[in-house]
């Protein structure tokens, strides 16, 4: 949300400015159509990526980060994001019922934790463990899981191999969401104090 809504009030400043100077280098100058055109695109241009650096430094600045920081955080979250999307295709690619609650819990466990991220770079510390280590581990046991579930008439070595990889699917689906929990700490701990707050003032209220 916040990356489309920079874009596009960097379009819209883009724009402007481009209209701006259009105006004045034809009206007030008296500059050629062709010269004013590129004046116009040039100052445009200027403005709309002048725009997206004092917005990104902004945004960094507020999430008490440097450059570099943040520039690591963003690189590690493109790769997570071909991760995600590699893990989705593999367990929706399995057709089991059975299963299809996990899978869905699996995928979004994941996607709220590289969300989170995503809108608050910070957080991304607070879950190294997930991308680091567990998110890879789950991309590998879900195309294998996909792999197997795939064969037409699986062997009864295959059987229990499949078995297994389920069995550490699921175990990997408890400890990413022990990795959100890790996460959202702050924030559960921020609403408790504020619970108690408000029901102290009940209380008082009462008294």
């Amino acid at each position: 949300m916040r990356a489309i809504l920079q874009f596009l009030m960097q379009s819209f400043i883009g724009a402007a400015s481009l209209t701006i100077i259009w105006l004045v280098s034809f009206f007030i100058y008296g500059q050629t159509v062709l010269l004013t055109s590129l004046f116009a695109a040039v100052g445009g241009v200027l403005t709309y990526v002048a725009a997206k650096q004092i917005m990104d430094y902004r945004f960094v600045k507020r999430q008490g980060l440097t450059k570099k920081e943040y520039k690591f955080i963003d690189t590690n979250l493109k790769e997570a994001r071909g991760k995600i999307t590699r893990m989705q295709k593999a367990l929706f690619k399995v057709r089991s019922f059975q299963h299809a609650r996990e899978n869905l819990a699996i995928v979004r466990t994941a996607q709220k934790i590289y969300n989170n991220a995503r809108k608050e770079p910070a957080r991304f510390y607070q879950a190294e463990s997930f991308f680091y280590n567990h998110l890879d581990s789950l991309v590998e046991l879900s195309e294998r899981y996909a792999y197997l579930s795939s064969q037409p008439s699986p062997s009864i070595d295959m059987q229990k191999s499949l078995k297994e990889t389920r069995q550490m699917l699921n175990a990997f689906s408890k400890t990413i969401k022990k990795d959100l929990q890790v996460m959202l700490r702050d924030d559960l701990e921020t609403l408790d104090f504020e619970l108690d707050v408000a029901k102290q003032t009940l209380r008082r209220s009462k008294k």
